[in-house]
């Protein structure tokens, strides 16, 4: 290489050398500012991812409540229904308590209200038994108590009106007289 070109290839190495060290300042700070930025993004796709999470849990809850309400209201309309339908049956039971032996007439009343009990039944009705057991005031309603001999004091004489339960829920309890 000749004496010129050496030398001119020592002062552009000499111009690169110190430009190097802003270049290297400025290449060290866009750095910084990118892994800054990089840790933002990062920091609120946490977050959103956060919150997409707590919506999710949220919305399953919601929807866990309204099905659990709307099997209540099922549920309660339900027994609403059977309430203003057991009068009718009480009704029949009664009738054919007092029915004329081998009348054609009375059994078909009998038939109906075996019908009517039958449709209950399939609806999850269930009577109350209570002649001779313990009371329990989660299931029978004392109208009122008397001495007797043959019943155990604190146990069913006797149903005056039967009591029934939808599932595990008592919708009629069950009207009783109790032994003392």
């Amino acid at each position: 290489m000749t004496d010129k070109k050496k030398h001119k290839h020592e002062e552009v190495q000499e111009t690169q050398a110190e430009a190097m060290p802003g270049m290297t300042e400025q290449a060290s700070a866009e750095l910084e500012t990118l892994k800054r930025q990089l840790e933002e993004a990062e920091a609120k796709a946490s977050e959103y991812k956060d919150g997409w999470a707590r919506s999710q849990a949220e919305f399953q809850n919601y929807r866990k409540r309204i099905e659990r309400d709307n099997e209540l209201t099922y549920v309660s309309m339900k027994s609403d229904i059977i309430k203003k339908v057991l009068p009718a049956l009480d009704d029949m039971e009664r009738a054919l308590q007092n029915r004329p032996a081998d009348d054609a007439w009375a059994n078909g009343i009998e038939l109906i209200a075996r019908k009517l009990q039958n449709m209950l039944e399939g609806e999850g009705l269930k009577r109350i038994e209570a002649k001779g057991l313990a009371f329990d005031p989660n299931f029978h309603e004392a109208i009122s108590h008397e001495p007797n001999e043959t019943v155990e004091s604190e146990h069913v004489i006797d149903v005056v009106q039967n009591g029934y339960m939808l599932g595990e829920r008592v919708i009629r309890p069950a009207l009783v007289r109790v032994a003392q």
